[in-house]
């Protein structure tokens, strides 16, 4: 998608601080952070949202969450937890139109949802 944020970040037109990326998913912080960690993992095919995967798209959400798994590993915050969330549709708050998990960590997290 041209005009789509997260196609332009994938593509490297808009810089981002990159933490994981491979040929089909690209993780990266989030700008304005709602947690000390907070990371926004997307696939690299544009997919508008969970309701819109494919059959053949649900290899690649499982991926996503093995490197969120990796990730969590690897920054230091699997043990003290965790909490992954994606919204779909404008009445879950999705504001970017490509499918995308907020990984957020590094602190107690209360009962409100981002």
């Amino acid at each position: 998608m041209e005009d789509c944020l997260f196609c332009k970040i994938v593509k490297g037109e808009i810089p981002s601080q990159i933490v994981y990326e491979d040929d089909e998913i690209l993780a990266f912080n989030d700008i304005s952070p709602q947690a000390p960690v907070h990371i926004l993992v997307v696939p690299k095919k544009h997919i508008i949202s969970l309701a819109h995967i494919t059959k053949e798209d649900e290899t690649l959400i499982g991926k996503i969450y093995g490197v969120i798994n990796k990730l969590s590993d690897e920054k230091g915050f699997k043990q003290d937890g965790y909490r992954v969330i994606t919204n779909c549709g404008e009445n879950a708050g999705q504001t970017v139109k490509h499918l995308h998990f907020h990984v957020l960590a590094g602190k107690k997290l209360g009962e409100k949802i981002v």
